[in-house]
């Protein structure tokens, strides 16, 4: 059982700590699964890379290269990326053969209260252009297999959405537990 969950959003809105969460649970579970997150692989790979539409795209098609081979390898993987474009997305999808497309979205508001990063106060700074999310380009997905807010839903029950659309796509068993444990309630930031 093998496939690819590939988490899509503006920064901010929680992509790693969903990422981070479904790792758990799906190891908790019995699974063998890996976390491919964008910025992580960015700062170790190519840390000097741009933010360029063409840089980007470059990210992206390694993080697919990546994700796909982990999966071809038996590997369930979450992948925690912006991924702005539609084209590096429909790409992702026609690479990786059990693909799962998940698009993360909250308002604006609870992006910058969260700011994990503190990007949406440098840009508001003016210290950094074209903030996904704020006056950067991200094109959201047209038809993804899962829509989260995440200002409305608890970390455990996005994690739960998750397992029961991979279940219902066929990626994991019906008699799989797709309920979290609900005495470690995880909280944003």
């Amino acid at each position: 059982m093998t496939f690819v969950i590939w988490l899509t959003g503006p920064s901010g809105v929680g992509k790693t700590t969903l990422a981070n969460a479904l790792h758990e649970k799906l190891e908790e579970m019995g699974y063998t699964a890996e976390v491919l997150d964008g910025d992580g692989i960015r700062s170790k790979l190519y840390p000097d890379l741009g933010f360029s539409r063409e840089e980007r795209e470059m990210h992206n098609r390694v993080v697919v290269h990546m994700a796909e081979t982990l999966a071809r390898n038996g590997v369930i993987t979450i992948v925690s990326v912006i991924a702005p474009y539609r084209s590096s997305r429909e790409y992702a999808r026609r690479e990786i053969e059990k693909f799962m497309e998940v698009y993360l979205t909250c308002p604006l508001e609870e992006r910058v209260r969260r700011d994990p990063k503190g990007l949406y106060a440098r840009a508001m700074r003016g210290e950094l252009e074209g903030l996904t999310g704020l006056d950067g380009q991200y094109e959201e997905p047209d038809n993804p297999e899962l829509v989260l807010d995440t200002q409305k839903m608890s970390v455990e029950e996005e994690v739960e959405a998750v397992i029961e659309k991979a279940i219902e796509l066929g990626f994991l068993p019906e008699t799989c537990d797709s309920k979290p444990d609900n005495n470690k309630k995880q909280v944003r930031n």
